[in-house]
């Protein structure tokens, strides 16, 4: 499926940004600028099944399928977040980037047994503008009135596609392009031991303090920061 984009700056050298589930190429309103100012082409996509995306059927590796057929390949740099980051690494060998940032990846989501699942996630569709606000104290208004509005577009069918992700180890086996996996502080994402692990594995390592899941929303600068050397 061809994925619908915006785009940030001009030039050769390209940044790719793939979003999290429920939400849309919104989330990446102050990256796409900051990355552009420093001399990029920034692409980010809107998901199936989110933004003004095409709908169904849904699954990791459609997701990865799409961003391949979307996307220009030998990109700068390309950084994914939550499930973006999950089609990221899926689709990162065919895309062949320089670089890729993984930020907070669902890579090892709790299972359905942990109180954790598609029934959960699909539920979000219904949250309000100050259940956003309490969930997300760190977000500025413009980012909740982004979200209110992804969520209206978003279908919650999507949850239920990447069922079988719940309580799957993903992580990769290595890294297929050099790799930076960035960590909120905690991750619900990835545990302590998943991090030594893909440490191990030859992935660096980053955890921005105290910031929640979506660390370009929670934590701007701290995101920023944390791509010294990768961007």
């Amino acid at each position: 499926m061809r994925l619908p984009t915006r785009t940030w700056g001009e030039g050769d050298r390209v940044a790719l940004l793939v979003h999290g589930i429920m939400t849309d190429h919104r989330t990446w309103r102050r990256v796409g600028p900051a990355l552009a100012a420093r001399g990029l082409r920034v692409i980010a996509v809107d998901l199936r099944g989110h933004g003004t995306a095409d709908r169904g059927p849904y699954g990791a590796r459609l997701f990865a399928d799409d961003l391949v057929e979307t996307l220009p390949a030998a990109a700068e740099v390309a950084i994914g977040h939550s499930l973006g980051a999950l089609a990221l690494s899926l689709a990162v060998e065919r895309l062949a980037p320089r670089r890729a940032v993984y930020s907070d990846p669902a890579w090892h989501l709790p299972g359905p047994g942990s109180g954790f699942g598609p029934e959960v996630l699909a539920r979000g569709k219904s949250l309000s503008e100050a259940e956003i606000v309490a969930l997300n104290p760190r977000w500025t208004s413009e980012d909740v009135a982004n979200e209110v509005a992804a969520l209206a577009a978003w279908d919650e069918q999507t949850a239920y596609g990447i069922a079988s992700v719940y309580g799957a180890d993903l992580l990769p086996e290595r890294p297929v392009v050099p790799s930076l996996v960035q960590l909120a502080d905690p991750s619900v994402m990835i545990s302590a031991a998943d991090a030594a692990e893909l440490d191990r594995r030859g992935f660096e390592i980053r955890t921005v303090k105290g910031a929640g899941h979506t660390i370009h929303r929670d934590d701007f600068d701290g995101f920023m920061a944390s791509l010294d050397g990768w961007i």
